[in-house]
């Protein structure tokens, strides 16, 4: 990869361009259904993803630009906090990804612009003064849960619908919405499980400074499994459907190994946390597979 895609590449979070990507391409699944693989489809899915990879760019690059001091404590490897760009460059980058973001996303649907522009004000209220939600804990969790979990998925939801014109499939975009919106609450809860240190120094008040990671951790467990006890009580209900069985089935695995994962976790080592963290960012994108897989299943069934 050459050296500047790589910076920018690293500068976008990779764990968070794969989550964009995935519910970029999942809803589409999910919206479309078994939908003909049409030249246009394929360019609709594409600018789609480069408009959301532009703000989620934005995102987490202002968040970045305003951590650097936090950063080179917690995530010394990050392109400002390593040195490796500058501050200056960084708000050329994020600017130049906002307005690609905003003009793209009215190029395509009033959905998408809504959604893009929704997204990226709780982006900056989360990260910039005077409100910087993120130094509240409460407002910071709901902040992530909502633009990851809710708005995002309906607003590609509702921009697909009104470019494919078909009909939405409701239930399954109610379960996805509740769901994930569970579901980045708990991811909002772990990312301060490696960050402890300096947000203690920084005096970044999370519920990880506040409670402590092991009282977080335990939260983070009831929550998820709330979360995934939604899809399989669905799955149960409506059995002896395929799709059902498949949905209750495919979670209830998940979410044992989600368990096994989170009692091998050593809490006095960072290293071991962030791969817990990232673990959680796998079943993340886990999830948005096997919900395009039974709603296609389930689709199919219908037929």
């Amino acid at each position: 990869m050459p050296k500047h895609l790589r910076l920018l590449y690293d500068f976008a979070r990779p764990h968070t361009i794969i989550a964009t990507s995935v519910q970029v391409i999942t809803m589409l699944i999910i919206v479309a259904g078994w939908h003909p693989l049409t030249p246009d489809l394929i360019g609709l899915a594409l600018a789609t993803l480069i408009v959301c990879l532009a703000l989620n760019l934005y995102v987490v690059g202002i968040n970045q630009l305003t951590d650097v001091e936090i950063d080179l404590i917690n995530k010394p490897w990050l392109p400002i906090a390593a040195g490796r760009l500058s501050a200056s460059a960084g708000r050329r980058i994020v600017a130049a990804a906002l307005a690609i973001a905003l003009i793209g996303a009215a190029l395509l649907s009033w959905a998408l612009w809504l959604t893009v522009a929704v997204i990226a004000l709780i982006g900056s209220l989360y990260s910039l003064p005077p409100l910087r939600l993120k130094r509240q804990p409460l407002a910071a969790a709901l902040s992530i849960a909502s633009a990851r979990g809710v708005i995002a998925n309906v607003g590609l939801a509702f921009h697909y619908q009104s470019r494919l014109g078909v009909e939405l499939p409701l239930t399954t975009l109610i379960l996805t919405g509740v769901f994930f919106f569970g579901f980045a609450l708990v991811i909002a809860l772990y990312k301060d499980l490696p960050d402890d240190h300096g947000d203690r120094l920084y005096q970044i008040e999370t519920l990880t400074t506040r409670w402590g990671p092991q009282r977080v951790l335990q939260l983070g467990r009831l929550l998820l499994t709330g979360c995934y006890l939604l899809p399989i009580a669905i799955g149960l209900w409506s059995l002896p459907a395929f799709a059902a069985a498949f949905l209750a089935l495919s979670h209830a695995i998940v979410i044992a190994l989600f368990w096994w994962a989170s009692f091998r976790v050593d809490l006095r080592q960072q290293q071991s946390i962030t791969n817990f963290y990232m673990f959680l960012w796998g079943i993340f994108y886990t999830e948005f597979a096997l919900l395009s897989i039974y709603q296609l299943t389930d689709t199919l069934g219908q037929v």
